[in-house]
């Protein structure tokens, strides 16, 4: 790092925004800068590595595809993109309650590649450069300048880190060990150093990838067929519904015999013989860690010859043929504590962080935390205040929080279980909930406010229809009897009936049809989950106001809490570490106790904070 722009830049050309890594939050970062404004240029490693799945095929799944719907709201572009190269698409945990309903697209790949490159090329403000960043220039500690591996300096008033897992990164399989970037593509290899020098502390992670298989090598006779939905949701509420050719998938599972072969060779995997020595993700394991710690998917740093006896005993794969072996995967990335709320390193004003590089796993959390870093960084260059999404409004708050507050020492990963607001963060209402906030941004088109304005008034229209009251009559006992309710002696509002399990609006639109309108889908939804939940939602925004009490008392950045009497040391120290930004933020702080956040609350009371 230099202080002072010591490189000559290259041609000259100066950016608003620099970008680093191409990935899924690379990718959403550049394009949210441009489209707010800022010139902005997209370093990345190869060109055709844009948006590349090494991993899964897959976008979206529980919790995840709650990130998608989020990031579609407010105008990023994975949803669409993800809309355009499906191949199949499933709502998960329709038997459940619609908290946790969410969607699941299988992917090709290639197409997914082709189309987000394609969004990148043609954004005007956006330059796309193959290159490898290695270094920063700072003027006053601010960040002005990205250096890259030829010696060239783009200078910038903001860049954001979305390095992905390519920083010192290793491939593992067995004993075989390379140093290389997933799916062999080049690694970085100066970063890691010079942000060390910044003061930004890194730790070692680790991933995997399964074995790929030659497709006419598989017998899908021995399968279970796996269906898409009909008709086909989509990601993006532009789109409504979509209408496409959507392909079979198949389910086989592991079994004894595999196992076997996985025990019999766990001296041989580098997890267990001690060659891999960073942290896995806890919820994406290996399959020789799932055999040992749990006793069926198949991500592996095995040998080549294990994978082979290993895929040889599922039912279909028999002679599968393997094209690419799994391999484990060792990177570098940065203690999420070093970020603020904003996502911005809080050592190096104007160097912003998003995707893996922040300790987590999975696109959708990358893709979500890129849009997040990016929008956060124009805003930034452009003075305006921060764009911060709280707890209580969207997963992709939640996801912020706890890794800028909590931190963590794994890889992580977005599950509905990580949020406490649940029925009021569906995705089905991630619309309502970001759009109108993500206005200002500029990243909202009057197409997709248009769209959230009239579903609105469809939903305000048809609740207050179901405000009648209706009478007892006999038509009414003769449905609610049809479908085992009980009948009202004085009557009841259509809202009221609506409530109970065995009455439909559909029923009640056969009975009431010139009181009531049929309703599409999507209006019919909100409805639904208004009747069957209301009290909980509402249970729900009571515990909202709550929290959103202490979220409002701000905290000084610079206070030194070794100041403040009362205070256990643990909580000084953490305190001091992660700096929040209000008491309700400090409480989540992982060793600070409720006393600790009482005598914070004192402190604010007395004027001391």
């Amino acid at each position: 790092m230099t202080d002072g722009l010591t490189t000559k830049p290259l041609l000259g050309e100066r950016f608003d925004c620099v970008v680093i890594g191409a990935g899924h939050g690379g990718c959403e970062a550049a394009l949210a800068a441009a489209r707010m404004g800022l010139k902005t240029a997209l370093l990345t490693l190869n060109l055709d590595s844009i948006g590349m799945m090494p991993c899964n095929p897959s976008i979206g799944g529980t919790g995840k595809g709650h990130l998608v719907r989020e990031l579609d709201a407010m105008g990023g572009e994975m949803g669409l993109a993800a809309d355009d190269t499906l191949i199949q698409m499933r709502m998960l945990n329709t038997g459940k309650g619609p908290a946790v309903h969410s969607l699941r697209a299988q992917m090709d790949k290639r197409r997914y590649h082709e189309r987000m490159k394609a969004a990148l090329e043609h954004e005007d403000n956006l330059t796309l450069i193959q290159s490898e960043a290695v270094d920063f220039i700072t003027e006053g500690g601010r960040i002005s300048g990205v250096v890259t591996a030829e010696g060239f300096c783009y200078p910038c008033r903001a860049a954001v880190l979305c390095t992905g897992v390519y920083l010192k990164s290793r491939i593992l399989i067995g004993a075989f060990v390379r140093e290389s970037g997933p799916a062999g593509m080049l690694r970085s290899e100066g970063l890691s150093g010079n942000l060390a020098r910044l003061g930004i502390p890194l730790r070692r992670f680790k991933t995997g990838t399964p074995p790929r298989v030659k497709r006419d090598t598989l017998d899908f006779a021995r399968m279970a067929v796996q269906e898409g939905d009909e008709p086909t949701p989509a990601f993006s509420f532009l789109h409504g519904e979509l209408h496409l050719q959507q392909d079979k998938c198949w389910l086989t599972y592991t079994n004894l015999d595999t196992h076997r072969i996985i025990l019999d060779n766990l001296d041989r995997s580098p997890l267990y013989a001690g060659r891999i020595h960073a942290t896995g993700t806890r919820y994406c394991p290996s399959i020789e860690d799932k055999v040992v710690k749990f006793a069926d998917k198949v991500s592996t740093s095995l040998p080549a010859d294990v994978q082979e006896a290993m895929l040889h005993t599922i039912p279909g794969l028999e002679r599968a043929q393997i094209m690419r072996y799994g391999y484990a995967i060792e990177y570098d990335c940065l203690d999420p504590q070093a970020l603020d709320l904003r996502f911005m390193v809080k050592a190096v004003p104007g160097l912003f962080s998003g995707g893996q590089i922040n300790g987590s796993s999975g696109y959708e959390e990358a893709a979500a935390q890129g849009f997040y870093a990016g929008v956060n960084a124009a805003l930034y260059v452009k003075g305006e205040a921060p764009f911060i999404i709280g707890r209580d409004e969207g997963y992709l708050g939640v996801l912020v929080d706890d890794l800028v507050t909590k931190g963590t020492p794994e890889p992580y990963r977005m599950m509905t279980s990580r949020c406490e607001y649940r029925l009021l963060l569906r995705q089905d209402n991630a619309d309502e909930r970001l759009t109108e906030k993500a206005r200002r941004t500029g990243l909202v088109s009057d197409e997709r406010y248009e769209k959230l304005l009239k579903k609105r008034d469809k939903v305000a229209a048809a609740r207050a229809k179901l405000d009648r009251r209706v009478p007892a009559d006999e038509k009414l006992r003769a449905y609610l009897e049809s479908v085992g309710e009980t009948v009202p002696h004085d009557g009841a509002k259509l809202f009221e009936l609506l409530k109970r399990p065995g009455v439909t609006y559909t029923g009640l639109l056969g009975l009431y049809g010139d009181d009531l309108d049929p309703l599409d889908r999507e209006t019919l939804e909100q409805i639904d989950v208004m009747t069957r939940y209301d009290g909980y939602i509402e249970k729900e925004r009571r515990e909202v106001e709550r929290m959103r009490s202490l979220e409002d008392l701000a905290l000084p950045a610079a206070f030194d809490y070794n100041t403040l009497s009362g205070l256990r040391l643990e909580a000084r120290q953490k305190l001091n570490g992660v700096k929040p930004a209000n008491i309700g933020q400090a409480s989540r702080i992982s060793g600070v106790s409720p006393a600790d956040v009482s005598v914070l609350l004192v402190a604010q009371k007395r004027g001391m904070l």
